[in-house]
């Protein structure tokens, strides 16, 4: 790996996100001919302008220390395990808000999608699922659309298929992970069937978002989904974290969640 200077790191975050350098300086209360010295590597940027530009250019946390490092600055954030004793008041409270939520399906994902944690709604979602797909670390994109994971079950898989590509391809676009690519290119691939239309069942219900409709246990069920993350992390995997909440989408699905946990 090649090493890139600051001036190169922040040009490439500010071309990716479309800002000009006129545009940048008005947010960052510079001028257009700092940052263009910064650019270049005529000027050195301050640390508090590094990290201005960094939250003005919408930069990942992690992101963030590789532009402190290149500027000859120590990193800012940690990069705590989930597992150290550090984390223990948020992996309880995350446990809490899960089993709070039950009966209804709720989990938290890292940055790639691994599943760190998850309630009980969700496992029984993912009853009969195949071994290998359940085997650590569970990962949510793959298992919902591989054809012998939820796929299968799934009523509207190419209207939610499209859902979770578009949303990977957006967060792709925002944080260039090579990882993230990676598990992007492997489920994009997976074949997909074709399933009887659901036009009658949406056409009773009018839902306020995109449903999945799922099959469980004989019974359709309809979620949508709310996605919640951190607000002003200071350390790196809780800024990679995301809490999915699957609300039911209509009262027939609200019914059979709450009679299946009583």
């Amino acid at each position: 790996m090649t090493t890139a200077t600051v001036g190169h790191l922040l040009r490439t975050w500010r071309e990716r996100r479309g800002i000009s350098q006129l545009e940048l300086a008005g947010r960052a209360d510079s001028s257009s001919r700092h940052i263009s010295f910064v650019e270049t590597g005529r000027s050195r940027p301050s640390e508090e302008m590094v990290l201005r530009l960094a939250e003005h250019l919408d930069v990942p946390v992690r992101d963030r220390n590789a532009l402190l490092l290149a500027a000859g600055y120590a990193p800012r954030y940690a990069h705590t395990p989930l597992d150290a004793p550090a984390m223990e008041v948020l992996r309880e409270s995350l446990e809490r808000l899960m089993t709070a939520y039950e009966p209804y399906p709720a989990l938290v994902v890292d940055a790639t999608y691994d599943v760190v944690a998850a309630n009980r709604a969700v496992m029984a979602l993912l009853d009969g699922m195949p071994e290998h797909l359940l085997a650590p670390p569970l990962n949510v994109m793959r298992i919902t659309l591989h054809p012998e994971g939820l796929a299968r079950r799934i009523h509207n898989l190419r209207e939610w298929r499209g859902h979770l590509l578009e949303q990977m391809e957006r967060q792709i676009a925002l944080a260039r992970s090579p990882a993230l690519r990676a598990l992007y290119e492997e489920v994009a691939a997976y074949p997909v069937a074709d399933r009887p239309g659901d036009t009658e069942a949406r056409e009773q219900v009018p839902y306020i978002a995109l449903p999945l409709r799922v099959e469980h246990d004989g019974q359709i069920l309809s979620f949508v989904s709310s996605i919640s993350t951190f607000n002003t992390p200071m350390d790196v995997t809780v800024a990679e974290l995301a809490i999915e909440t699957l609300l039911p989408a209509d009262a027939a699905t609200a019914k059979y969640l709450r009679s299946t946990a009583s």
